[in-house]
């Protein structure tokens, strides 16, 4: 059985979020008291009668709850990360709030499928801005194609009806009464589009004060005649005549000390850790500079034949499910990118999920606080990890993990990382990443599974770090990095 009562304790912390964050990321007032009266644990969706307008109206209901929902958990990383007082000592809420998030965006799918079903709307996932959201249309006699979300029974439908057709001009059909699609709109690319904008203006105004202090000369005592603004020094360049500007994922670039090292990759549903689901987890520990550990196994199967263990020791494949209403949309991208069928990963057909799985994060999160670990593009990783495992976030603020990403490796210290018109600032893609330091053979591609995207990583940066010592660069500059590095955090007053 499940125990979900973590997720009606966490309503216990409501009063540290209250005084720490009385806005959401919106800059809207934030109704605690609606949080306190949500049932994380059974649902906060609607469940409607299978009518046409109760659809439409549980649609709309879901959505202004995910709404209010989706823009308290896009406050609360930065909350809780300048909480410098610790006034709010847990990151529970938002995992609760992220947990019944998830089941709140299956129940949408679900009604969206079911509207299609009955003819109310056809369904297009379509790329806007910074988000893939579902486009309502009106019926028009022929299937909407959905291959991002999944398989759709729309056996229902009319096999003549032709393609120009509404369904109020199908006369041999009876089709329901017809719903307003306007209201039912989903608004996340409008949303997020204006969240960007505000951040925007709120960069431009630190930076035009910044400007100002240092013409002042008031930021810093020792620099005569004014300080330089702020950005650091260039970084040194990974190709003749290309100089990469300093950059904020050039935190998590590697020092010339590191060596232990846990390389991770996750597999999920989707690209939102408020909405969807970890399906895959795959990691290995391997040494940059020392010896591998003797007594380690000396070799283990990866899926691929062509992979050899070479250095890497403890790998391990974790694999998850989803819930039922998930895995009955299946969902028809990720099997394509990845070979996992949701469809049989119901927590039904016997996989626990991993938001549900205590045993499983305490155990990850050990490992991920013994040493650095390692990701490409390692804010993703560390995004899903911390609305997904309990005590991430706090291990996280205080200092007790360390990141580091193959991506700026890829970015500042790669040559063979030149922009092009393709890729502005060079394909820094893990494929591509691996296959220039000799990770990955030029005939395969990345496979898209968590274990085997840890090998390749791991290789490359192992084959990336040799190549940067022999060469006096990267770490090893004069201005190179000493220690581990890495971004991690500290307490800071």
């Amino acid at each position: 059985m499940i125990d979900r009562t973590w997720l009606d304790a966490a309503k216990g912390d409501i009063p540290q979020w209250a005084a720490s964050m009385p806005k959401d990321a919106d800059g809207t007032t934030i109704d605690w008291d609606w949080v306190r009266s949500l049932d994380l644990a059974h649902g906060v969706g609607a469940i409607p009668e299978s009518t046409p307008q109760s659809i439409h109206d549980a649609l709309k209901a879901d959505y202004a709850t995910r709404e209010r929902l989706e823009s308290i958990i896009a406050q609360c990383n930065s909350a809780f990360m300048t909480d410098f007082d610790r006034l709010i000592g847990s990151y529970r809420l938002p995992r609760a709030l992220a947990y019944a998030n998830r089941r709140l965006n299956d129940n949408i799918n679900t009604l969206l499928h079911l509207g299609e079903q009955q003819h109310l709307w056809a369904v297009s996932r379509e790329r806007r801005g910074r988000a893939t959201i579902a486009v309502l249309k009106p019926y028009s006699g022929s299937g909407p194609s959905n291959d991002d979300q999944g398989m759709l029974d729309l056996s229902g439908e009319a096999g003549d009806a032709s393609a120009g057709n509404t369904a109020a001009e199908n006369s041999d059909v009876k089709f329901p009464t017809t719903v307003a699609l306007d209201d039912i709109q989903d608004r996340t690319t409008a949303i997020l589009d204006a969240r960007a904008e505000r951040r925007k203006a709120q960069r431009f105004q630190k930076r035009a004060g910044d400007a100002a202090m240092a013409r002042a000369n008031l930021s810093g005592a020792t620099s005569p005649g004014g300080a330089a603004l702020p950005g650091g020094t260039a970084a040194s360049g990974n190709a003749a005549g290309h100089h990469p500007k300093p950059d904020w994922r050039d935190a998590y670039l590697p020092g010339r000390d590191v060596d232990a090292v846990m390389g991770i990759d996750i597999e999920t549903t989707g690209i939102d850790p408020a909405r969807d689901y970890i399906i895959d987890v795959g990691f290995e520990f391997m040494n940059m500079a020392s010896p591998r550990p003797a007594g380690e196994p000396e070799t283990y199967a990866y899926e691929q034949g062509y992979y050899a263990a070479g250095d890497a020791y403890g790998q391990s494949r974790l694999a998850f499910g989803v819930p039922p209403e998930n895995a009955a949309l299946g969902n028809a991208l990720i099997a394509r990118l990845t070979g996992i069928d949701v469809r049989g990963r119901s927590s039904e057909a016997g996989y626990r999920l991993f938001d549900e799985w205590p045993q499983a994060q305490a155990g990850l999160l050990a490992r991920l606080t013994q040493q650095p670990y390692v990701a490409h593009n390692a804010t993703f990783e560390h995004s899903w990890f911390m609305l997904n495992v309990a005590g991430y976030a706090e291990s996280y603020r205080a200092g007790h993990i360390t990141i580091i990403d193959t991506l700026p490796m890829s970015r500042q210290w790669d040559p063979g990382a030149v922009p092009t018109n393709e890729h502005p600032y060079g394909d820094n893609t893990l494929d591509a990443y691996a296959k220039r330091q000799g990770a990955l053979d030029s005939a395969h591609n990345e496979r898209h599974l968590g274990l085997e995207d840890s090998h390749i990583m791991l290789v490359a940066m192992k084959h990336h770090l040799a190549a940067l010592k022999a060469q006096g660069k990267g770490p090893w500059e004069p201005a190179g990095r000493a220690g581990v590095g890495g971004k991690s955090c500290g307490r800071k007053r």
